[in-house]
């Protein structure tokens, strides 16, 4: 490996390791280290390779892929994920086992819920042995989520959130909570003319009122405050102007065509 590369390698452990991690310098630095491993074949490697420098490659792209979920960049995620399965397949009976592959590995199930793509999560899921969906924290974590969606247990799914087996864990279960707020705020305006804000709050699974209070203007409810209470507009009693000369016209063209044909 170039002396550069491992300069560059080293900059970023010391990056990450960091209390808090620096992820201004990771970022900074990850482009740089990923151009490296591609002049020295390492990004794809193929035949004889240095198992020594592949463990750096992948140790690399598992670090950029904990920086991309810390900065909330999904697609960057992707990326590294999909960068690393050449590592975790082709080369797992040649490479040490890394102790990032599994929560890595869980964080891309759990991003494929977040996502509503049930299909792949379940062809990912198969590609695994099922001691490991078992027994794997990382793996079961997004194995549960899956079941109490499936079930509406929401509770369950919110709670989840404090059980995490990793703090990066966190920002895809927030991610599935934002889709089960929707979810709930839709049967609320169906179900209730009005409900008290400490009921909806419980209900939309917010700890205080003001989040409930963002999240009430972005439905466009009506809050009345005096009466602590959230009024939702009723679709079947929204005005809707009916286009009369426009049914007349088209009935009576109707008619004519009618005629015509018999």
């Amino acid at each position: 490996m170039a002396s550069q590369l491992k300069s560059l390698y080293e900059d970023l452990g010391r990056s990450f390791y960091s209390k808090p991690s620096d992820l201004k310098k990771c970022a900074a630095l990850l482009p740089r280290l990923k151009i490296g491993l591609i002049e020295a074949g390492l990004l794809l490697p193929q035949g004889d390779v240095n198992l020594g420098d592949l463990v750096v490659a992948r140790d690399i792209l598992e670090i950029g892929a904990f920086c991309s979920i810390r900065s909330r960049d999904v697609p960057s995620f992707d990326r590294y994920f999909s960068q690393l399965q050449t590592f975790y397949t082709d080369y797992s009976e040649s490479l040490p086992p890394s102790k990032r592959e599994y929560p890595i590995r869980g964080l891309n199930l759990i991003r494929l819920l977040t996502q509503n793509r049930i299909a792949d999560f379940h062809t990912t899921l198969e590609s695994l042995d099922a001691d490991v969906i078992a027994e794997n924290p990382f793996i079961r974590h997004p194995v549960n989520l899956e079941r109490w969606l499936m079930e509406g247990s929401y509770s369950k799914v919110w709670n989840a959130r404090e059980e995490a087996p990793a703090e990066e864990y966190k920002f895809f279960v927030d991610s599935l909570m934002g889709t089960i707020r929707n979810e709930i705020a839709s049967c609320e305006e169906v179900a209730y003319e009005s409900l008290p804000l400490k009921d909806a709050a419980t209900l939309l699974f917010f700890t205080n009122q003001s989040e409930l209070l963002k999240f009430a203007q972005t439905r466009g409810w009506q809050v009345d405050l005096t009466g602590a209470k959230i009024l939702f507009k009723k679709k079947g009693e929204e005005k809707m102007e009916i286009p009369k000369q426009r049914l007349i016209a088209a009935s009576l063209a109707y008619a004519r065509e009618l005629e015509q044909i018999v």
